[in-house]
């Protein structure tokens, strides 16, 4: 794979992060307005997350979405989940800085981690070698 192909990747993944953050939260603020607010957060977050495969298999891998590649799609999603709420006990516990920003950090950390196993999901082995 070239070095510019894997460039393109990251920053398409970022920009459908972003896009993806934008969605689940203009969802949840529309839901909220019929919804308690945990319905309203589980259903942004499927509906985003069902947003984020198709943009993440049309534009960052240019690869054909799958019932396969769909289905196993929420361990992109449980990575981030794991590595930022570790990242957060470890800034804010063992590190014992401030927990105001311990989650950006932690999901900046995160970001590399999931890009892997979002790479994994999408791609036949042989494209990620």
């Amino acid at each position: 794979m070239s070095r510019s192909l894997l460039s393109r990747q990251i920053l398409t993944f970022a920009v459908v992060g972003v896009i993806n953050t934008a969605t689940y939260y203009g969802l949840y603020l529309l839901f909220l307005t019929r919804l308690p607010y945990l319905a309203a957060h589980v259903l942004a977050f499927l509906l985003s997350m069902v947003g984020s495969f198709f943009l993440n298999a049309r534009f960052t891998y240019r690869t054909r979405p799958t019932w396969r590649k769909f289905l196993l799609f929420p361990l992109t999603n449980a990575t981030n989940f794991l590595v930022t709420t570790v990242g957060v006990y470890v800034i804010v516990d063992l590190l014992h800085a401030g927990s105001r920003f311990a989650p950006l950090l932690a999901s900046a950390a995160a970001i590399p981690v999931t890009f892997v196993v979002s790479r994994r999901v999408m791609l036949p082995a042989k494209e990620i070698a």
